[in-house]
């Protein structure tokens, strides 16, 4: 087990939460999305809104795909 998944395995029981129920790649792919197209510190604050999303009922993978959809049309212009 490396790093990323004891810490994902603790994390989650911590919050009574399954390592099950998380899509890593898709997290990852989101903050790796807003991280290089909009702003760094958007990355893990974009990661809280999509948990809070999905656990008011949105389909992580929906929501995921509709995230970086988004960071990806974002002007590149910007700065951090």
């Amino acid at each position: 087990m490396n790093v990323l998944e004891e810490w994902i395995k603790l994390a989650s029981a911590e919050l009574g939460l399954s390592p099950a129920d998380l899509d890593q790649q898709a997290v990852l792919d989101v903050a790796r999305d807003v991280a290089h197209n909009v702003v760094r510190p958007g990355a893990p604050v974009t990661a809280y809104l999509m948990g809070i999303a999905v656990g008011r009922g949105a389909d992580p993978a929906a929501a995921a795909a509709r995230i970086s959809e988004l960071a990806l049309k974002w002007p590149s212009n910007n700065t951090d």
